[in-house]
């Protein structure tokens, strides 16, 4: 900038100001993680330079004059490879002097502090992470040692424009200055390092394979030598204005075109993976992507992505979500949350409607008919191509399952109507498998039935362990039974809404009576009801001793080496919901579970032939905690369970 561009105000002198410690740390981190990702700097300014052209064109639409001195939105960079500077200008909305220190000085997003708690220190680790968060305008001090932004708001006088400027190391400076044109212009003074990235031929090639996709011209000067600027010996090419003058010449590097109105089969996969980092700013690839024109009553196209990696604000109900929204190509919003369902927030992406105003709000979208039947489209697309990916590639599903599963599981409760598409994407652990890794779908469950089964059981849990090794999948071990076993915070209330899979019930073998009489023979029954009829008396003798701690006191045949286990009744709030409550401060309702015994364990044939009344009272409420603390739960009087221990340990002496 020269002098006569820039002139600093006296009434609004140079300031000094201190990063927000989050930024700090950030900076910090960032400079030492992403050394093997440098030249993603350029690819983050750009991308902000493109939203900064897509909202003041939105703005425009409200307010005309904005744009009425220079129609044509633009992004210029120039490569000074003797001052070892990059300079990357756009004619976009611009910021006020507040603006300024409030983005280029802070992190406004929720969880900040969360996502600065992950980083480990392990740099390739950290990398993925600040990918994910999105580093944007601070990648440039990867490669610059300073940093200059000039800016004026679109709309503001020549008197407002803002220099803020930093080496990255704590503190910025801020001034306000007279700036002719409104825009933003970030000049980076690159580090001794890295002189490479002032090169016009390298910057050119980054532009292309990062950014080709922007749907505004982003123009670098034009080389004599027929496109070798940066190269030994080219020369910026030069014209001559109504005056005679030279003066030079820019050329657009990139498509210029919205990639998302091309043609599916003119993209290749590489342009969808770099439109997936521009649209997200994260690093990794995408792991698949649905591109999709609508014609007809209603006419728009979408672009969706499914990411490789979760967010660090995944389960922040408040965090930012959603798809990009544009109108006949404008911009109208970031995170435009109508278009999907909350269980598919992690899904990426824009959609580009032909019908909607341009003048849309967030208000509007929320009671539009247009937006319910768009919603609906897009959520059976995105649907089809999870289904698409666990049939086609079951290891890329197992690592999508591995990172939104749980948020999938929201699905059944939320939306009713996919209730059986999204319950074919489920996945699952089982005692088929014996593996933690849930790779069981509930078709392939059915597939397996036994001759008779009419109903899909399964086992809630705290962990995988838990489930593998629980009382309740004893019996149905012994018949060969599979049963799924689900240890998420999310199961319980999953199977609440969850309770039939393509004509079969959805049993939980620890809630109510446990029948097996379809793969039962008659022998198996005759065993049963003998049993039952022959240690009825043992079974209201116990239930006198645990009086109100228990609703009921069975013999059962649903264990074969457990003496005793605890079943809650068929409509009580399982342990793990009650667990979750309790958790947030909500007092849960009381459960009051049933004692099944086993009368053919060593311990309850003991217990039945004492005739000492203080003896089986201390047996009986032994065999109750024991149960309570196999299901998980805990103990209203450990001391007391002790001491009772010790006087049964003690009288075998």
């Amino acid at each position: 900038m020269t002098a006569t561009e820039t002139h600093t105000h006296e009434n609004q002198a140079r300031e000094t100001l201190g990063f927000q410690t989050e930024v700090k740390q950030l900076l910090r981190l960032m400079i030492h993680s992403l050394y093997s990702h440098k030249e993603i700097f350029l690819r983050e300014l750009i991308s902000n330079s493109s939203d900064a052209c897509d909202k003041l064109r939105f703005e425009a639409l409200s307010t005309p004059a904005l744009l009425a001195s220079d129609t044509d939105l633009a992004i210029t960079i120039d490569a000074d490879d003797t001052a070892h500077t990059i300079t990357i200008t756009d004619n976009g909305i611009g910021m006020t002097r507040s603006e300024a220190i409030e983005h280029l000085g802070t992190i406004a997003k929720s969880g900040t502090a969360e996502f600065l708690s992950k980083l480990s220190g392990d740099q390739k680790k950290d990398s993925q992470l600040i990918g994910q968060f999105g580093v944007g305008f601070y990648s440039s001090f990867i490669v610059a040692e300073r940093v200059e932004v000039f800016s004026r708001r679109a709309g503001t006088p020549a008197s407002e424009g803002v220099r803020w400027e930093s080496q990255g190391e704590g503190e910025f400076n801020v001034e306000t200055v007279d700036l002719e044109k409104s825009g933003t212009r970030v000049v980076l003074h690159i580090k001794e390092s890295e002189h490479e990235f002032a090169n016009d031929w390298r910057v050119r090639g980054l532009v292309r394979k990062y950014s080709d996709h922007i749907a505004f011209p982003v123009k670098m000067m034009t080389a004599k030598d027929g496109g070798n600027a940066g190269k030994a010996g080219a020369v910026p090419s030069e014209k001559n204005d109504k005056d005679g003058k030279p003066t030079d010449e820019y050329e657009a590097v990139n498509q210029a075109k919205a990639l998302w109105t091309r043609a599916r089969t003119e993209i290749t996969d590489d342009e969808y993976r770099e439109f997936y980092r521009h649209v997200t700013h994260d690093f990794t690839d995408p792991l698949a992507w649905a591109h999709n024109k609508v014609e007809g009553a209603r006419e728009y196209t979408t672009l969706l992505y499914i990411p490789s990696r979760a967010p660090f604000d995944l389960w922040q109900r408040d965090a930012a979500r959603g798809l990009k929204l544009y109108v006949r190509r404008v911009f109208i919003m970031d995170d435009a949350e109508q278009f999907l369902p909350l269980y598919l927030r992690f899904v990426k992406g824009v959609v580009d409607s032909s019908d909607l105003p341009l003048n849309v709000s967030r208000e509007m979208l929320q009671n539009d008919s247009q937006i319910d039947t768009i919603k609906s489209a897009i959520t059976k697309r995105t649907l089809d191509l999870l289904a698409k990916m666990a049939t086609e590639d079951k290891e890329k599903y197992a690592s999508f399952w591995k990172e939104f599963g749980s948020v999938l599981k929201e699905g059944p409760a939320e939306d009713y109507a996919n209730r059986e598409r999204i319950a074919k994407l489920l996945r699952f652990s089982s005692t088929f498998a014996g593996k933690e890794e849930p790779d069981v779908s509930l078709e392939d469950y059915i597939a397996r039935l036994k001759p008779g089964q009419d109903k899909i059981y399964y086992l809630i849990a705290d962990s995988f362990t838990a489930a593998r090794s629980s009382a309740h999948l004893e019996q149905l071990k012994n018949k060969g039974l599979e049963v799924l076993l689900l240890s998420d915070r999310v199961d319980e209330w999953l199977m609440d809404h969850l309770r039939e899979f393509d004509g079969k019930k959805l049993q939980n073998v620890a809630r109510g009576d446990l029948d097996l009489s379809a793969v039962e023979t008659d022998e198996d029954k005759k065993q049963r009801e003998s049993l039952v009829k022959e240690h009825g008396a043992v079974a209201e003798r116990i239930k006198k001793v645990l009086d109100e701690k228990v609703s009921a006191v069975k013999v059962t045949t649903r264990l074969s080496e457990s003496p005793a286990v605890l079943v809650i009744g068929e409509h009580d709030m399982g342990a793990q919901m009650r667990r979750i409550m309790e958790a947030s401060g909500q007092k849960a309702p009381d459960v009051k579970p049933t004692l099944e015994i086993n009368p053919t364990h060593p311990l309850l044939t003991r217990l039945e032939s004492l005739k000492d009344d203080d003896a089986f009272s201390d047996l009986a409420l032994l065999l109750f905690e024991q149960a309570t603390l196999a299901d998980g739960g805990q103990l209203a009087e450990p001391a007391e369970f002790v001491r009772r221990l010790n006087r049964l340990l003690l009288a075998n002496q």
